[in-house]
């Protein structure tokens, strides 16, 4: 059975699938220092690949169905500017992202299979160009309006490829701050036929992604696609994913879900990393039934989230670590 398959079966079959949390938030846990480096989680595909897989088993082991390479932050640009490597060398990099996440699921199901039946998927992350301008512009979309469509597709181009060529079963499309950068990638997802993949925003407020369109919008520029399985949130306090949903309940057709998964609730400050709110992260557990009733077929945790937090979130929605899209 292919991954678009398998993905059809897992999101209509018993709940939601299981999203893996921060990835960068469990690497840290383990003693990386990612905190300021341009490349952030990336960095450690080249200096680091066990570390990568160690952190994947983590979450695999705590309950998600879907795991997330680790190429948020990862570009050709950025690999040959902070590495000093070849072009050749960096895609090879950027590649080994999806490759490393495909080899720990598949050490995951050799280990568990007699019991758990589970094989999890393998998302491949594509940030947005914000993220490579190290000024945490992912979380305004500002550089958007200095940009063509045409432009952030050439930006976007090497990093999809590259991740679909490793065999991600589907593409992350994630913290995109802006209604131009969307119509992009949507145009851009036409270049790849056979690739499935979400379209998760960072948001503002309760009604507007980051560069301040309404939400709305946002899933209307989603609708466009018949290759996106979801449209959603990442990023942003839990508190808000509710009245996001809510805004935009008419415009979720049959064929589309919703995908969330929100940070810790802390606010992210460009000179002093995480700052911490009055939020916790205990609420994704417990708001997330009512986003599985709002239509959410992905549900996880973003940055600050970690393994023992995506366990509290298998176990109020599905009850265990054991899969329901078994056997499979």
């Amino acid at each position: 059975m292919d991954s678009s398959a398998r993905l059809r079966l897992y999101m209509n079959d018993n709940g939601p699938l299981i999203l893996d949390g921060g990835l960068a938030t469990e690497l840290e846990a383990q003693g990386a220092k990612l905190q300021g480096d341009p490349l952030w989680s990336a960095r450690l595909l080249h200096t680091n690949p066990q570390a990568i897989k160690d952190a994947h088993s983590r979450f695999l082991i705590s309950g998600a169905d879907v795991i997330t390479s680790a190429t948020y932050q990862a570009s050709i640009p950025g690999f040959i500017s902070h590495l000093d490597v070849s072009p050749e060398r960096a895609r090879d990099l950027l590649m080994s992202g999806v490759q490393l996440a495909k080899e720990t699921v598949e050490r995951f199901v050799l280990d568990t299979r007699p019991t758990g039946q589970r094989w999890p998927l393998v998302a491949g992350s594509v940030g947005p160009y914000g993220a490579f301008l190290l000024n945490g512009a992912e979380y305004t979309g500002a550089y958007a309006e200095e940009m063509s469509i045409e432009e952030l597709k050439i930006w976007h181009r090497p990093q999809v490829d590259c991740v679909t060529a490793a065999g991600a079963d589907l593409i992350a499309f994630e913290t995109i701050p802006s209604i131009k950068e969307a119509e992009a990638l949507v145009e851009l997802l036409k270049e790849f036929p056979n690739s499935k993949a979400w379209l998760s925003f960072s948001c503002k407020d309760g009604k507007c992604i980051s560069d301040g369109s309404l939400f709305t919008d946002a899933v209307r520029v989603a609708n466009r696609s018949t290759q996106l399985v979801a449209v959603g949130v990442n990023c942003c306090s839990a508190a808000l994913v509710e009245p996001l949903l809510d805004s935009a309940r008419s415009l979720l057709g049959p064929d589309m879900s919703w995908v969330v998964y929100p940070n810790s609730g802390e606010d992210w400050d460009t000179k002093h990393g995480w700052l911490t709110s009055g939020n916790t992260s205990a609420s994704i557990s417990k708001l997330s039934r009512t986003w599985m009733k709002q239509g959410a077929a992905l549900i996880g945790g973003c940055c600050r989230i970690g393994p023992a937090h995506i366990a509290e979130l298998r176990q109020e929605l599905k009850g265990s670590c054991t899969s329901a899209a078994s056997a499979v």
